[in-house]
């Protein structure tokens, strides 16, 4: 077999890609200590200033700050005045950069860079013994999905998600039992138990520090359609007795998916719908080549999602098990009627929408409810389950 020649121009191409890695791997820490520190929402507001100006307002140590303007200006990140004594975030920027431009902030995302960095040497344990890492071990990890889940899910869950399932708002209007599997810190059950005060809301999750959250704001905004319970979803025994459940980004991280998947198929009424967001990705590595976040997607599944599911024993399925897997796994579980929706504003995920019963055996409970009217919680509701 003759040798394969080195083509100089494709290597040099390559090597400068590579540099790039490593400028674009250093900015996305630095994104994240701007975030964390408020220094784009700063910015923002400031008109061009000097870094004393810009410490001053931020409440920071100016050399630091200094320090960290030099490598956004670096990074094409901020613009500065002819002398390189003022700086600021053009607007445009400022777009995809600040708490204000929530949903579309790409900042929050930046802070799982040094956050996963935190478990490199451990994560090279487990390449060379297999295994895996307790959730223990990710500091921040819950705090950073909370606001990811905020700003991607919370800020446009009853305008955009909730009616992927047709009839579904004017039932939780109307009053019905709600589950929420892997509610972590409860930020969309809460959002929820704001919005539709008859019907009542439960959370379950792994983590106490989680459902103490939940729990937490729950008490503080007075909410008393709203309890959070601390569960293995593994092995938790579900009676059936829920008209809508979901699972918000939490499906892939199970130690054993299919189990928790039976599960909520069993807690499902008759005529209950479960709604489940989930990585949109292919099953199939070779075709998710040309995914947007899929280096990003990857990473984070192999230092904490497959970590966190093998240290229980379980399949270690990923963040990527993508699609196919999805759908075979619902079905399965025991759910038929599946349909996959995706958003205009979330590229990253899909939305999988099941019932457990074929879609034409099934009937409307009701008609939907006509406006301004309530009922107590538990009578009859109108969510049009046969229409999915």
């Amino acid at each position: 077999m003759e040798p394969t020649l080195l083509n100089a121009e494709r290597s040099e191409a390559f090597a400068r890609r590579l540099l790039d890695i490593l400028n674009d791997g250093a900015l996305a820490v630095m994104i994240s200590l701007g975030h964390r520190t408020g220094l784009f929402d700063t910015l923002r507001d400031l008109p061009p200033s000097t870094s004393e100006e810009i410490a001053d307002a931020a409440g920071l140590n100016e050399r630091y700050v200094r320090e960290w303007l030099g490598a956004m200006l670096a990074g094409r990140i901020i613009e500065c005045d002819e002398d390189g004594a003022r700086f600021s975030l053009p607007p445009e920027r400022a777009a995809s950069l600040t708490r204000q431009a929530t949903p579309d902030n790409i900042a929050v995302f930046a802070q799982y860079i040094p956050l996963l960095g935190t478990v490199e040497d451990e994560i090279l344990e487990c390449f060379r013994r297999g295994g895996g890492l307790s959730y223990a071990r990710y500091k921040r990890f819950n705090e950073v999905m909370a606001e990811d889940s905020g700003q991607t899910i919370v800020a446009v869950l009853i305008d955009r998600i909730l009616p992927l399932v047709p009839g579904l708002v004017d039932a939780l209007r109307y009053g019905i039992s709600v589950l929420d599997v892997g509610c972590g810190s409860g930020r969309a059950l809460n959002r929820m138990a704001r919005e539709f005060p008859h019907s009542r809301f439960t959370g379950y999750d792994l983590l106490e520090e989680a459902i103490e959250a939940g729990r937490t704001e729950a008490e503080r905004r007075g909410l008393t359609n709203v309890t959070f319970e601390q569960h293995d979803l593994t092995v938790y025994e579900w009676p059936e007795q829920y008209d809508f459940i979901t699972a918000f980004d939490a499906i892939h991280d199970q130690a054993r998916p299919d189990r928790v998947l039976a599960a909520i198929a069993q807690a499902l009424k008759p005529n209950g719908v479960f709604l489940m967001q989930d990585i949109a990705a292919s099953s199939h590595m070779h075709e998710n080549r040309n995914h947007p976040a899929g280096p990003l997607l990857y990473t984070i599944s192999c230092l904490h999602c497959m970590p966190v599911s093998l240290a229980q024993g379980g399949l270690g399925l990923g963040a990527m098990w993508g699609r196919h897997t999805a759908c075979d796994m619902l079905r399965a579980a025991g759910f038929t009627g599946i349909r996959m929706r995706q958003l205009p504003h979330d590229f990253q995920n899909s939305y999988f929408i099941a019932s457990k019963q074929p879609l034409a055996s099934r009937k409307n409970v009701r008609a939907a409810a006509t406006a301004g009217q309530s009922r107590a919680v538990g009578d009859e509701h109108p969510l049009k389950v046969g229409t999915v």
